[in-house]
């Protein structure tokens, strides 16, 4: 019922049969045999929806703390496909991959995280960097329409460039009072009322749950190719999914 609730009837069923992406194919191609480190993983999209997890040689993968709400506590070894020796995990926020050199990885997953960022192009000029010279980036963000955020406008690529140029970091709470008036718990059956809700979102350093920015296919890509990727792939997929494929370029200094 609360799927139900949440997604509508399309997107219930959408979940439940949960048929790969129409362009699985290239994806899989740019990390096939390839070297990768996931942003906040292990996500299932990517053993569902984009299957690539049991394709690729290697997935380390870095997350914020050390426990969330999501894995609870975090273990040193990232297990993301039985088939595949464990990654390990980093613990770092993904916005500063101080750990990681450059070039270090063919490729970077992402799913569902971005928008946990509040400096979205300082994360993503991170990922770049740690990425070598035609590698890719795999970004699914959520299709605001369709969840909770579907109150809130699309946030515009200049209040995003904004956020760079101010150095906005991980505390920020710009977008607290939007959220709290437009967030539609109908849609959010697991945060509770709205008196659990808001005491969640006050705690956000350390939980990382709210939505910082909300994303449509235009914005997303705007951002992508703001930051010098080269957009190759966009598909939407149900309940509430934008998986995007992005190159790096072979020219990067």
């Amino acid at each position: 019922m609360n799927s139900l609730r949440a997604h509508g009837l399309p997107g219930t069923i959408a979940a439940s049969i949960k048929r790969p992406l129409a362009s699985t194919a290239v994806f899989r191609e740019r990390v096939e045999g390839q070297r990768g480190l996931e942003i906040g993983g292990p996500s299932a999209f990517f053993r569902t929806f984009l299957p690539i997890y049991k394709t690729v040689a290697s997935l380390d993968n870095c997350v914020f703390a050390n426990t969330t709400m999501w894995e609870g506590a975090v273990k040193e070894s990232f297990e993301y496909a039985p088939s595949k020796p464990p990654g390990r995990n980093y613990i770092a926020d993904g916005t500063a991959l101080n750990h990681v050199a450059d070039a270090a990885y063919d490729f970077i997953l992402s799913c569902h995280s971005l928008e946990h960022i509040a400096n979205p192009i300082r994360a993503l000029k991170e990922w770049i960097r740690v990425t070598r010279p035609g590698g890719c980036i795999v970004l699914v963000v959520p299709d605001h329409r369709r969840t909770f955020d579907h109150s809130r406008p699309p946030t515009s690529l200049e209040h995003m460039l904004d956020d760079f140029g101010n150095n906005v970091g991980e505390d920020d709470q710009t977008h607290l009072a939007e959220i709290l008036e437009r967030h539609d718990l109908r849609k959010d059956p697991s945060a509770g009322n709205w008196t659990d809700f808001r005491e969640r979102s006050l705690k956000n350093l350390q939980m990382r749950a709210l939505h910082h920015h909300v994303f449509n296919t235009r914005n997303t890509q705007e951002l992508l190719t703001a930051v010098g990727l080269e957009v190759k792939v966009v598909e939407t997929a149900l309940p509430h999914h934008i998986a995007v494929l992005s190159v790096v370029a072979d020219d990067r200094p």
